[in-house]
């Protein structure tokens, strides 16, 4: 498992809850040509499926936290279903670049093998029937063969709703090593992720049930190289008691195991508390 053990204790040990951020980040607000940018990326028809979830996803509010503007560089971590691309590609606008980056496929299984194939050629599909002149650059990676001379170009690493799988299925040393290389000297990592409770056990927090504790990822990253610069609570969700013996895929969207009786105070609940984090590389 080669490092993920020695992070685990880490996390357990070297940082505790509270972490001290600097006040700038809980209020940045993006500059008004990148908001007006983002209200039209949001209205466009190619994201109207997607515009359901952005209650629970808040993507203006995230992207602005992470700093995130036009003509960046930008790395995408396991887009999937490619909700965010939707977001990015147009966003970033045609001086930027998306890259989406998946796991190195040699150290998955077999069935996440075929889910996440080779990066260079899926990424580009993502985009398929809504390409634009006007849109960013989009290539693919995976972290193990990331090409050297995108090494030191990238301003932002974004892991979204994806920990949770990097940690269960042992993705996080190589993967945080290719961000490490990835990223300018200034260069930031956001993340967002399902939140556990402070005190949930370790049963509950080894990510089969999709939830981690935040203080946990802060430790981990801390552990890897990284600082944390900023917190937000814009993805938090309250209502999410976070204990679910299913784990997160009880909540919507996916309402695993819903019945008549249940759904409807799990749509009331809505998606899962989410901890929103920024990290910088230190030297």
């Amino acid at each position: 498992m080669r490092m993920l053990k020695g992070l685990a204790a880490i996390a357990a040990l070297t940082i505790s809850a509270t972490v001290a951020v600097p006040a700038w980040a809980d209020h940045h607000q993006a500059a008004p040509q990148a908001n007006a940018a983002m209200e039209a990326v949001l209205a466009s028809e190619h994201r109207a499926k997607d515009r359901a979830r952005d209650q629970y996803r808040h993507p203006a509010e995230t992207l602005a936290f992470f700093k995130v503007e036009p003509g960046m560089t930008v790395v995408d971590y396991r887009p999937a279903g490619g909700g965010y691309t939707r977001v990015l590609v147009p966003y970033l606008g045609k001086g930027g670049t998306y890259i989406g980056m998946n796991p190195d496929v040699s150290r998955a299984d077999e069935r996440w093998q075929e889910r996440l194939g080779d990066a260079a050629a899926k990424m580009p599909r993502l985009v398929e029937g809504w390409e634009s002149p006007e849109n960013a650059r989009v290539i693919g990676i995976n972290a193990g063969s990331v090409p050297e001379e995108l090494n030191g170009t990238v301003d932002r690493v974004l892991m979204f709703r994806e920990f949770h799988n990097q940690y269960r299925f042992n993705w996080l040393h190589d993967d945080l090593a290719a961000v490490r290389k990835l990223l300018k000297d200034d260069g930031l990592v956001g993340v967002v992720e399902h939140r556990a409770k402070p005190d949930a056990p370790a049963s509950y927090t080894d990510g089969s049930k999709g939830y981690m504790r935040e203080k946990d990822v802060i430790a981990i990253f801390d552990a890897a190289g990284f600082e944390l610069v900023g917190k937000s609570e814009i993805n938090a969700n309250p209502k999410d008691p976070a204990n679910w013996p299913n784990g997160v895929w009880t909540l919507p969207p996916s309402l695993g195991g819903a019945t008549d009786e249940t759904r409807p105070k799990l749509l009331e609940i809505g998606e899962s508390d989410r901890m929103t984090l920024l990290f910088r590389k230190r030297p």
